[in-house]
């Protein structure tokens, strides 16, 4: 260091110099540097809104993950039920749920007490949720604070019809739907064919009524026992039944022979039920082994799908109570 008596500050490898550094001392780039502002409690770690919203995405998850009892057939997607009276109205029936979601600070009444209450007995996830989170989950419709997550239904396959028949060594009776649109309608019929001894019930996979949850509200709680097959083909599914020894009965105005004539109840049998505007369609007709019609009033030009159904039903069942 000849020439040169002050030794100069130990440098870093990174070029800045060893020793405490006092304040910024106009060092600019080593300045204190804020925090920026603080971010809302549910993305703050171990804040107790961040601790209660990974709950709720496990709970979700936990939920998507969960396995659908049954075997073959396939559902449509979950489905949201709002409002008070009609989620009540789910919960009286059973319809099977996941999650019930209540607003935040929503004031409770008789209804929202009632929901949260068989919720807790059914073993369904009650999750308090912000406003707009619900209105996120619902697609901004109108709510009342109160949202039932029910998952998609699981459809039995067609053939599962027949081993319950089988099973309960009587013969078989099954009701198909062809063309019926409306829930209510398949809802109604699910409750007929549980009601009057039948075996469960068929419906066309595509431009038919699935098993929403006003279907399983109608049934009164029995599609809860009565399986419901969902068939890709149904007149496929209706020949597959003949081959098996079911004789094949349509429902229509016109049909071959009257209700009081219809000596084919007593058998193994599959009713098919048309929709009230175009009744059975053309194929399903022409696989039909026989066609029926209910003697009316003349001033009543039809009835009802669902409650046509239940009358020809009680028929079958009161011809093999007579047979027996």
């Amino acid at each position: 260091m000849a020439g040169n008596s002050k030794r100069r500050g130990a440098i870093r490898k990174d070029g800045t110099k060893k020793g405490m550094v006092v304040g910024s001392g106009g060092q600019s780039r080593r300045a204190l540097r804020g925090k920026g502002p603080t971010p809302p409690g549910d993305m703050r770690p171990g804040h107790p809104k961040q601790k209660a919203a990974a709950r709720r995405a496990a709970q979700q998850e936990q939920q998507r993950r969960r396995p659908v009892a049954g075997r073959r057939g396939d559902g449509e997607g979950p489905e949201t039920v709002l409002g008070r009276n009609p989620v009540v109205e789910c919960l009286r029936a059973r319809v099977p749920a996941t999650a019930l979601h209540i607003a935040t600070g929503m004031p409770a009444d008789e209804r929202v007490t009632e929901a949260v209450a068989l919720a807790a007995e059914a073993g369904i996830s009650i999750l308090e949720v912000p406003r707009g989170d619900l209105d996120r989950i619902t697609g901004g419709a109108l709510h009342q604070g109160i949202a039932l997550q029910v998952p998609p239904y699981s459809y039995a396959h067609p053939d599962e019809l027949l081993e319950r028949a089988a099973d309960s060594g009587r013969p078989a009776l099954a009701v198909a739907l062809d063309g019926v649109t409306d829930p209510r309608n398949l809802g109604a019929v699910v409750r007929s064919v549980s009601a009057f001894g039948g075996h469960g019930v068929v419906v066309p996979q595509r431009r038919a009524a699935g098993m929403t949850a006003v279907a399983w509200r109608t049934s009164a709680g029995t599609a809860a026992r009565l399986p419901v097959a969902r068939a890709t083909n149904l007149t496929r599914t209706l020949r597959e039944y003949a081959s098996a020894g079911l004789m094949v009965a349509g429902l229509a105005a016109d049909g071959d022979v009257s209700l009081d004539e219809f000596e084919l109840a007593t058998g193994p049998l599959v009713l098919v039920t048309g929709s009230e505007g175009k009744g059975l369609s053309r194929l399903v007709r022409e696989t039909c082994d026989v066609t029926v019609s209910i003697p009316l009033a003349g001033e009543v030009e039809s009835l009802n799908a669902s409650v046509a159904t239940g009358v020809v039903l009680a028929e079958v069942a009161r011809r093999r109570r007579a047979a027996h």
